[in-house]
């Protein structure tokens, strides 16, 4: 089969040798996909496949969906798990999965639009109303992790690249709120990566999650990718933007300023340094 691989994917996780040795793999994995679920597959969408090979597909009842191969990064290893937990209440669906080749065969959202065309008071409403029905704790024994174990692993990379800030004493400010606000005792299952390029418009809901990266932890946290991604409002109106979407969720305000303060102090790969600490002082923690 002649295999398309999106510019995205190679920009990515291409860059890395490990990201480079799982693409080298995607055609057999595809090949075992297509045989095992029967399904037909047509070109990867583009737009946003920078960490998994997503493609619509058709299903031998004729049934639209999705195949989806990820490639297996610290965040992503549990994708199939939390779908699976959260049974596509406001997810899409799970139809099918193999670990093993972190393959999935998923619901394809029709039209598929996402969030981020919609204006970002409107987008607020929708990730509030997701976030609020995502938040549930699992069975103490479950296989998702606490979300400290992702702010230690986030907080030794910044801090091996520390000298790359150009304000070192503010990302150590960060990197300490990473360990200290992470250390609680939630444990309700977060997405810790909704945004709204995460959220399409879908027939059986008018709008689904997609791409989790489940970890159990401190709901304030799931805050922030969606305001991270708001930057110019933050930038404008940072202590109403905070207020208006943490009182939308029914969380602490103060904890979820001092996350999203963490986070643009840090800073993470392919970030400005200077322009998202410039943003972390308008938004010191209190």
């Amino acid at each position: 089969m002649t295999l398309l691989i999106p510019h995205t994917l190679s920009d990515g996780v291409g860059r890395s040798e490990e990201g480079a040795a799982w693409i080298a793999t995607l055609e057999d994995c595809i090949s075992a996909a297509i045989t095992r679920w029967e399904i037909k597959v047509a070109d990867p969408f583009v737009d946003e496949a920078s960490c998994a090979w997503v493609a619509p597909c058709q299903q031998s009842s004729g049934e639209p969906a999705v195949l989806k191969i990820s490639f297996l990064s610290p965040e992503a290893l549990h994708e199939i798990d939390g779908l699976a937990f959260w049974d596509a209440d406001l997810s899409v669906r799970l139809i099918a999965s193999d670990k093993p080749s972190s393959s999935m065969l998923l619901e394809q959202c029709i039209p598929g639009t996402p969030l981020r065309t919609r204006p970002e008071p409107e987008q607020d409403e929708v990730i509030a109303r997701i976030l609020r029905r995502l938040w549930r704790s699992p069975e103490p024994q479950s296989v998702f992790r606490p979300l400290s174990d992702m702010m230690e692993s986030w907080a030794s990379e910044a801090e091996a690249e520390i000298h790359l800030r150009p304000d070192q004493k503010l990302a150590q400010e960060g990197l300490q709120l990473y360990r200290e606000l992470s250390n609680t005792t939630d444990t309700v299952l977060l997405a810790t990566d909704l945004h709204a390029g995460n959220v399409l418009k879908a027939k059986r809901a008018p709008w689904l999650m997609i791409d989790p990266k489940p970890y159990t932890g401190d709901p304030c946290y799931d805050a922030t990718q969606h305001l991270l991604n708001c930057r110019g409002r933050l930038a404008a109106k940072p202590d109403k933007t905070i207020s208006n979407f943490a009182s939308l969720l029914g969380v602490d305000e103060h904890r979820v300023r001092a996350w999203t303060f963490a986070r643009l102090a840090v800073g993470g790969w392919g970030d400005n340094f200077d322009q998202t600490q410039q943003l972390a002082r308008l938004i010191p923690p209190t």
